[in-house]
């Protein structure tokens, strides 16, 4: 396959139709056009097989806060099946929309689809064949890869949170990782998800030891912040039952996400205040 990272002025210039990803972001696409707080802003292009392909990036800025801007980056679609986590951060922006002060202090990052070939061929994997969240931080050559890493060193993200769901779980759960306090903000994201989806409660999810619907290990090579970083950003991936009614899905992913960022903004300011 022929897959190549490209200049924004090139990719420009390369016409294409309007296809499976443009309908899946529309709504994105209509919110940011009419919205002082949502802008869609595309962070990189690259070609596969002579079609041009944007990198979807849309930033929500929330109200001033009392302290820094609190970055957080929130990715999904990094498997072209799981088009849930897309739907889910259209249904986020749209409830931010309605009510900014949701996030206020935040600055968000979302990436819809990290993964716009897999998408569209309805594959787990990129059209170049590779399992995109098997490659990071691995020396990969893949071009989606490359643009997200590039996006997760230069943001320098307070926290990264990953969407995905999962065909063989019968319930919600998640992995943590990165800042101590990741697990504090996930167990409460998930008792609010609780709402709409049963969390997964075995002993063993997806290969790893899980305890309550948590799991502290995860397969080399997914997205992440680099390793050694110094100041590491708390890391949450978010897990929902694929076969579940997809409504459900999608509003378990956009409450436990507004229960993070309440968890979190109350955790840095008690932590000022120590």
């Amino acid at each position: 396959m022929n897959t190549e990272t490209l200049t924004p002025t090139a990719c420009d210039k390369i016409v294409t139709e309007r296809r499976a990803l443009d309908r899946l972001l529309a709504q994105l696409d209509q919110l940011a056009e009419n919205s002082e707080h949502l802008f869609r802003k595309p962070c990189g292009c690259f070609q596969s097989d002579g079609r041009s392909y944007n990198l979807p990036r849309y930033v929500f800025l929330g109200p001033k806060g009392g302290g820094d801007i609190i970055r957080i980056g929130i990715f999904a679609t990094i498997h072209g099946d799981e088009p849930e986590g897309a739907l889910a951060l259209t249904r986020l922006a749209a409830a931010l929309e309605a009510n900014p002060e949701i996030a206020r202090g935040y600055c968000l990052f979302l990436y819809p689809v990290c993964n716009p070939t897999g998408f569209e061929d309805g594959t787990r994997h990129s059209r170049s064949g590779k399992d995109l969240n098997r490659e990071f931080w691995r020396n990969s050559t893949e071009p989606e890869v490359k643009l997200l890493e590039t996006e997760i060193w230069t943001h320098a993200f307070d926290g990264i949170i990953t969407l995905h769901s999962d065909d063989t779980s019968h319930g919600l759960y998640g992995y943590v990782a990165g800042a101590i306090l990741s697990e504090n903000l996930l167990d409460p994201a998930l008792r609010e998800a609780e709402q709409f989806l049963p969390r997964n409660g075995g002993g063993e999810i997806d290969g790893f030891a899980a305890q309550n619907g948590i799991i502290t290990q995860s397969y080399d090579g997914v997205l992440r912040a680099p390793p050694a970083m110094q100041r590491p950003p708390f890391e949450i991936t978010l897990e929902t039952p694929q076969k579940a009614p997809l409504h459900r899905q999608v509003e378990a992913f956009s409450t436990a996400l507004q229960t993070i960022f309440a968890e979190y903004r109350y955790l840095m300011a008690v932590a000022q205040n120590i």
